[in-house]
């Protein structure tokens, strides 16, 4: 069947995301070391972290939103400290402002812009990439988060939304993705069709099951491989 619009995972896709995650941890401890020391001292970045994982393991029910786990981790830490008043808004603003300051890899602006202008595109993460704040919101039609849809990947269901929103059978979409459980397994078993983004060449993991559709090096692969199956149809 013909694709005609593709789902397009963000994080570790079109730009790697270890960074900007770095540097918004340091930025908000800067923030914590100038303006409350003493949660500075009892929280150095490793300890944070650390919170965080503690928080993520134990409200499983938010595995969806990374958001309110942040959110419950700056609680816990200021009340550690005896402070009730977390100013959870001013340091999620930090976080968030740092968080969405990517730099892409080198190929995916080029293919980005080349796959919107001939297919319909809807974001899909598990993350609070925000496509306003990095400047792509206008190549995508519609923006499908975690967050929103109350599921993550690999979980179908978030899948099944951004077809829906995009008005196609899965069959008709392709999903595209760094993960191989999380993007080829989740996408696969929504019925969609499946693209691995396998920078590294690592073989597929034959523990996942069937492999996915097409398997590329990096997204400029990608956009020659769609434009040849166009011209081929």
């Amino acid at each position: 069947m013909r694709i005609r619009a593709l789902t397009l995972d963000l994080d570790d896709t079109l730009w790697p995301v270890l960074p900007a995650l770095e540097r918004a941890d340091r930025d908000v401890d800067a923030y914590l070391r100038q303006h409350y020391p003493n949660v500075a001292r009892a929280w150095p970045i490793p300890a944070m972290r650390a919170l965080r994982a503690e928080v993520a393991a134990e409200r499983t029910d938010l595995a969806h939103d990374f958001t309110a786990q942040r959110h419950l981790t700056i609680q816990r830490a200021f009340a550690h400290c005896g402070i009730d008043e977390a100013p959870v808004e001013a340091l999620w603003e930090i976080y968030f402002s740092a968080r969405n300051s990517v730099e892409f890899f080198p190929e995916s602006m080029p293919a980005l812009q080349r796959i919107a202008g001939r297919w319909p595109i809807a974001s899909l993460t598990n993350g609070n990439a925000d496509l306003d704040r990095i400047g792509i919101r206008a190549h995508f039609a519609h923006h499908v988060c975690a967050r929103d849809t109350g599921v993550p990947k690999p979980d179908p269901r978030i899948f099944l939304v951004a077809a829906e929103r995009l008005g196609l059978l899965p069959a008709e979409i392709l999903h595209v993705g760094d993960d191989p459980e999380l993007d080829v397994v989740g996408a696969r078993e929504a019925g969609l069709r499946t693209a691995w983004v396998n920078r590294a060449g690592h073989p597929w993991p034959g523990a996942l099951g069937r492999a996915p559709d097409i398997d590329v090096r990096h997204m400029g692969e990608l956009v020659d491989w769609l434009e040849a199956s166009l011209r081929a149809d």
